[in-house]
């Protein structure tokens, strides 16, 4: 296998990118007050995003992975998304176990 210059330029150039984004969110972020509704939108994006990437093993698998992403997603309103995370990986494999 090969890697030939052009490549290895696109790969660094979507690093340099992607490394760009996620810092000048941090950097941004200092200059905007966080108060009442902007920090109620802002401390709501990240059960948005879990369930944006849990919502379709919910209706492309079975009900074992179907009632893990409903404790997945009920627990993403009160705990912490690694909290909820590990409880929806812990809940599926108990399911399955299960024989759910």
């Amino acid at each position: 296998m090969t890697l030939d210059f052009a490549t290895l330029l696109a790969i660094l150039a979507m690093a340099v990118a992607t490394m760009l984004t996620r810092v000048s969110g941090l950097f941004l972020i200092r200059h905007v007050s966080l108060e009442g509704s902007r920090r109620k939108a802002i401390e709501s994006i990240p059960p948005a995003v879990l369930m944006a990437v849990v919502a379709p093993t919910a209706f492309a698998t079975g009900i074992a992975e179907t009632l893990a992403c409903a404790v997945t997603a009920f627990a993403a309103f009160r705990l912490p998304m690694l909290v909820s995370v590990a409880l929806g990986v812990a809940s599926v494999a108990i399911l399955r176990a299960v024989g759910v």
